[in-house]
């Protein structure tokens, strides 16, 4: 263990109390009184909680400002900010001791959890037990007003985490708001939403659409020599140099990630050449996972894909980046969720695939629509770009202040000329 001046090795419960929270049992449960406050309540303080009315001991009721440690399933910490409430079993209020800093504890936790997880009980559900607190020990700066210094400044990146997640949520609840409007009610030629009041719409099994659009399964979409298919079903264990295959695990958030890309022998490739890909073909996931979606980038023209993934090429009079957006929509996605069929493995047959309803605008319409669902994307994109920013910047001004590789001393030499 590194040796820091003014650092010390500290164990976890010589640093503060922890007082796991009430066993509520079922008849406990009412409308009145404190609300209960499980990992979920933790998680989400705005969502719904049963309540209790009885007596409870003193130490198992919270408030705003303490330090609350999730350490059973879900390992993390808060700092609980929603009103007087009653904490349930598998929650610690963390009480710190004289001379530690709560906000340079809630970091410190943070910072060596995986440690903990590494150490802790339970191959399915990972928990922390009094044992390990007690046991792991690492560095700790014994100077409350540099545990202060350091709080502050990873508070200040805090802060802007939070503003951008805010944020974030706000533009995706727009941005789903925006979408099933656009893709239901289209916008007319001046640019404007279609309204009831203005514009005639017709019944559909999709529900009422313009009159001006037509219902159509994705099957008849498709481009008449590409007819939508899935990939090659042993790709093998990779090549240098192969021909990328995208697996079901490579398609997140509407993207192909690249980082790890199956390389498959270019003969498997041959075999297979009814899948291959082009650059602005739909690809959706047909097993495991069903309904996940991403459009072919340029760089990935003449990939392939696994069995467990369906190519769709659309035709010369269909917007792919249209459909894109109406395959992920809630309609679109209630449909594969009624044909996906299984147990332990989950799928969606290519018939069914080829079946799913989509309400279609003229080509020029279903451009503009695109066009406006991509400036939404954008902006939020931008936003998690910038996020992700903010949270390597914490990560890296943890590893540097929580191990003392890097010291405030210089920031509180300056505090005591200001303060004398």
């Amino acid at each position: 263990m590194m040796s820091v001046d003014g650092w010390e090795p500290r164990s976890l419960l010589v640093l503060a109390d922890y007082i796991n929270g009430y066993a509520f049992k079922p008849d406990d449960w009412g409308k009145e009184g404190l609300p209960i406050i499980r990992m979920e309540q933790l998680k989400n303080p705005d969502g719904p909680a049963d309540y209790y009315a009885g007596q409870l001991p003193s130490a198992v009721v919270i408030d705003d400002g303490d330090l609350i440690f999730s350490w059973s399933a879900s390992l993390f910490l808060r700092i609980w900010t929603h009103g007087r409430a009653a904490l349930n079993q598998h929650l610690f209020k963390v009480i710190e001791r004289d001379g530690v800093d709560r906000l340079f504890l809630k970091a410190f936790i943070e910072f060596y959890l995986p440690d903990l997880t590494k150490a802790s009980h339970g191959s399915t559900m990972q928990h922390i037990t009094r044992k390990e607190l007690e046991r792991f020990a690492a560095p700790f700066p014994t100077c409350e007003h540099e545990q202060a210094k350091i709080a502050e400044v990873l508070s200040t990146v805090d802060r802007a985490v939070e503003k951008a997640e805010a944020l974030i949520a706000k533009q995706q609840r727009i941005k789903t708001g925006l979408m099933q409007d656009l893709l239901i009610r289209g916008i007319d030629e001046h640019g404007n939403l279609r309204s009831k009041q203005t514009h005639k719409f017709k019944d559909s099994p999709l529900g009422r659409i313009p009159v001006e659009w037509e219902l159509r399964s994705l099957g008849q979409c498709v481009r008449a020599d590409a007819p939508i298919c899935y990939g090659i079903l042993m790709p093998g264990q990779g090549v240098d140099n192969g021909v990328s295959v995208i697996k079901v695990k490579d398609i997140v958030g509407g993207r192909i990630v690249q980082d790890n890309l199956l390389l498959t022998d270019s003969r498997i490739d041959r075999q297979y050449r009814r899948s291959r890909l082009r650059s602005g073909d739909l690809l959706i996931t047909i097993r495991g996972t069903t309904g996940r979606l991403a459009m072919v980038p340029p760089e990935l023209d003449g990939a392939n894909i696994t069995q467990d993934t369906a190519r769709v090429r659309l035709s010369d009079d269909h917007s792919a980046r249209f459909c894109f957006y109406c395959l992920q929509s809630e309609t679109t996605q209630a449909q594969v969720a009624l044909h996906t069929i299984g147990q332990a493995v989950k799928g969606i047959n290519i018939g069914d695939v080829k079946r799913l309803l989509l309400a279609m605008p003229l080509l020029h319409e279903q451009e503009r629509l695109a066009e406006r669902l991509e400036g939404l994307e954008k902006t939020t994109y931008v936003t998690s770009r910038a996020l992700a920013k903010l949270k390597s910047t914490k990560a890296g001004l943890m590893k540097d202040l929580l191990t003392g590789d890097r010291r405030v001393t210089a920031l509180l030499e300056q505090r005591e000329k200001v303060t004398t």
